[in-house]
């Protein structure tokens, strides 16, 4: 008789041993607090400035440049040239790099 009661004892421990590790594993993530970095860099967008791509078509020797059509893919800009008008094409992605001339 002695016997089986030591063995349920040993159960009923064992059981809420495995009850507590549980709860404990359970609730650890709750008690800790993270710290997550943002980065913010405001001068990459995810398009082709208008200003940006004027400015390197001026650069580019285009006179009075303006912006004639901007599309998802691509940016246009208008102006003269040394031979008279002239449109210069860039990718509207970062840095506006040139598509055609």
């Amino acid at each position: 008789m002695i016997g089986v009661f030591a063995k349920a004892g040993i159960a009923a421990l064992i059981t809420l041993g495995a009850v507590s590790a549980t709860v404990s594993a359970a609730s650890a993530n709750d008690l800790q607090a993270s710290v997550h970095q943002v980065r913010y860099d405001p001068h990459r967008g995810r398009i082709c400035s208008p200003i940006t791509a004027v400015q390197k078509a001026r650069a580019m020797g285009l006179r009075r440049a303006r912006i004639q059509n901007i599309t998802p893919r691509r940016v246009v800009v208008d102006g003269f040239g040394r031979h008279g008008p002239d449109r210069i094409v860039f990718a509207n992605v970062p840095g506006c790099p040139l598509i055609r001339r």
